[in-house]
């Protein structure tokens, strides 16, 4: 799909389908819409009164317009209070648009939308963003139907004419959500840990990125006993991915990004049972596809920071070999875990990532990983958790995740809370008591970073949708991508 800015006024845009943002103040047509409006015969006006458009956000509509006119279709999208115009809101409403052009079945797409807060840049990439992402669709294990669609081909966004280089940013950022989401949604069968692997390669391979592939005996000279143990029960090898993007000349910081990796979890010997949504635990390697998708995206951006992309990828399975209930395992630092719940195995394998991590001598980790369910309890579908010791970096990734679309709230890190964790046997427990479970965890994976200033994000509830919403079609939403782009980027 080619996305053109340009200068054209409405009123003089001809093409398949124009559509137009209007605010919830703003429904009157006035100036140069009025003009357009006649040249439309009225559709315009007709529209707002019959369907009684008022402008709320993510509200839509669109009319066939007369055969004699330029434009063939018209169509509204509602952009709220002007006062509450955010990055998101374009996103959002570039969505709509992009789903009127779908449902209009047109190829040329003309897109009127505001510039938020007079950062143009910023403005077109956040609707690149929306109607690439609303137009993804994974149709990859369905057998084809008779007859498709046409697709949408072009995109020309009026007034915004010189902003290529916002243009390609927001392609190259959605690339990289769009492969985090076809990660996520694709069964267990065909994302493995050999897949995942295989992934990494091949963005290693087009970006020019360095690749280390820890194979399990790699792992056992490391010690790194706490991802073995988790890995142990598998017919599949585990394999630890290290991706790592090196700018030319110095880099301006070193970072870090850690991604839980089960592409299955079955709980073990602690088994899921009914009710427990195990059909869904492909989506168990949420945090590793969100690390390879901004792995993707950063290969594209080449900024001048070094960024290190990293997981420890298994499944958690049954079998002879499974860690039992009780066992003790040895973290690659030399803490000792006694395992009271094999179905808390993410931490585990989390634990020695960011021992391996913290070797790297970064200036930061992030970890984001499909943790909890606690997390999702607490938070809802739509917002991951947040935790950090560290006050600074905390507030620098939510300021530069504000605008991503991705939504976070930082919780509290109650240290006495690990007094529930300690071991009779052991250093700790991988699991303590039932209340606070979202924080107990992230108290766990604390004991695992030394010094670096980290971050752990739980993003449980958000990375999966059953529906459509906004510019997410039902699937993986590829949660977290944008967020850690813009904080590399920071």
């Amino acid at each position: 799909m080619e996305f053109r800015g340009i200068d054209t006024p409405r009123a003089e845009w001809t093409g398949d389908c124009l559509v137009i943002g209007l605010f919830e103040d703003g429904v009157e047509l006035t100036g140069d819409l009025t003009t357009l409006d006649h040249k439309l015969a009225g559709t315009l006006q007709e529209i707002i009164s019959e369907a009684e458009f008022k402008g709320k956000a993510e509200s839509s509509i669109s009319a066939r317009v007369g055969s004699q006119s330029p434009v063939r279709k018209v169509g509204l999208v509602g952009l709220g209070k002007v006062e509450h115009l955010t990055p998101e809101t374009l996103r959002r409403a570039a969505a709509a648009a992009a789903r009127i052009a779908q449902k209009e079945r047109v190829k040329t797409l003309g897109l009127s939308l505001p510039t938020w807060n007079g950062n143009a840049a910023a403005s077109v990439q956040a609707v690149v963003e929306g109607i690439e992402l609303a137009l993804h669709q994974d149709t990859r294990f369905k057998s084809d139907s008779d007859e498709k669609p046409p697709k949408l081909e072009r995109v020309e966004l009026l007034g915004f004419a010189g902003q290529d280089a916002a243009i390609t940013k927001g392609q190259q950022i959605a690339l990289g959500v769009i492969l985090a989401r076809e990660l996520v949604s694709a069964p267990a069968n065909i994302v493995t840990p050999i897949t995942m692997a295989e992934t990494a390669a091949a963005i290693a391979n087009e970006y020019g990125m360095e690749l280390e592939i820890l194979e399990k005996e790699d792992c056992e000279k490391l010690g790194m006993g706490a991802f073995l143990g988790v890995a142990q029960a598998s017919d599949m090898p585990p394999k630890f991915i290290h991706l790592t993007y090196r700018p030319v000349g110095t880099p301006r910081k070193k970072v870090a990004i850690v991604g839980k990796g089960l592409t299955f979890d079955s709980g073990g010997l602690n088994i899921k049972g009914a009710g427990s949504g195990i059909e869904m635990m492909k989506t168990d390697m949420g945090g590793a596809a969100a690390t390879l998708g901004a792995a993707k995206a950063i290969g594209q951006l080449k900024p001048d920071v070094e960024v290190h992309f990293i997981s420890a990828v298994t499944e958690n399975m049954i079998s002879g070999h499974a860690i039992h209930p009780g066992d003790i395992l040895t973290a690659s630092n030399g803490k000792t875990i006694e395992i009271n719940n094999t179905d808390a195995e993410g931490r585990l394998t989390l634990a020695d990532a960011l021992v391996f991590t913290e070797k790297l001598g970064v200036d930061a980790i992030v970890d984001l990983a499909t943790l909890t369910g606690a997390c999702v309890v607490a938070l809802g579908d739509d917002i991951a958790g947040l935790w950090s010791p560290n006050d600074d970096l905390a507030n620098q990734f939510l300021e530069a995740a504000q605008h991503s679309g991705d939504k976070y709230w930082r919780m509290p890190m109650e240290e006495k809370y690990f007094e529930g964790m300690k071991s009779v046997v052991a250093d700790m427990k991988n699991t303590g008591p039932r209340p606070g479970g979202a924080i107990t965890a992230s108290l766990f994976l604390k004991q695992f970073v030394k010094e670096t200033p980290w971050i752990h994000l739980d993003i449980a509830g958000p990375v999966w949708t059953d529906k459509e919403n906004g510019y997410h079609n039902p699937g993986g939403t590829g949660f977290g991508v944008r967020s850690l782009v813009s904080w590399v980027l920071s």
